[in-house]
């Protein structure tokens, strides 16, 4: 199960938050402390979170629920943006247009900001998974406390989807999740974006 981080200031700016550690708002805290109650009831066996303050405040309120210790793994951090942390979209488009245009429309060998690619978030995110995964027993349920953009990557990866189509998954809400099971014919999506409040995706990898 991937699970997005409840929502921040950033977010709800809709800046480009990157690999910049920013922490859950008020609001975000409330997200993460109702989701958490739904998950608990699963429950899961294991958690593993992105190293990042609003993806290990989340998992923390999962941990206070199920008394899982949460295992931090920097290889779940967010799409590193480089130049374009912090910025709004419209100010990235002002100096970096043609470059925003391809990110959008899902070019894989875009470097945002002079960052990273996909295909390079979805390689370290996926080797997380593996790993953790290894630990589990038949049937057991994993947490991944992550971020919107990983969380797109890995999914698109484990589906085989092509790169440039990963965009055609919608971008997950704060505090939503989705749900993968791997099957004798490989990963399945089984639900995505669950638990969605009724609100928009706050973020700028949501096309």
């Amino acid at each position: 199960m991937l699970w997005r981080h409840g929502r921040t200031e950033w977010n709800d700016q809709r800046r480009f938050q990157g690999q910049t550690d920013i922490e859950l708002d008020a609001h975000g805290r409330r997200q993460a402390h109702r989701s958490a109650r739904l998950l608990a009831a699963l429950p899961p066996a294991a958690l593993v979170s992105s190293d990042l303050m609003r993806a290990r405040d989340t998992a923390a309120e999962l941990a206070a629920l199920t008394g899982l210790a949460v295992a931090a793994d920097p290889r779940l951090r967010e799409t590193y943006a480089g130049r374009w942390e912090g910025r709004l979209a419209e100010q990235i488009k002002a100096t970096d247009g043609t470059l925003w245009a391809a990110w959008q429309a899902g070019d894989p060998a875009v470097r945002p900001g002079g960052g990273e690619t996909r295909g390079e978030v979805a390689d370290r995110a996926q080797a997380a998974l593996i790993e953790a995964c290894a630990e589990l027993g038949p049937g057991e349920i994993l947490v991944l406390a992550t971020h919107g953009g990983t969380a797109r990557a890995l999914i698109g990866r484990l589906l085989g989807l092509p790169e440039r189509s990963w965009h055609v998954l919608g971008g997950l809400a704060n505090c939503s999740w989705s749900v993968l099971e791997e099957t004798t014919h490989g990963w399945r999506l089984e639900e995505h974006n669950a638990g969605r409040l009724p609100e928009p995706v706050a973020g700028t990898d949501d096309a």
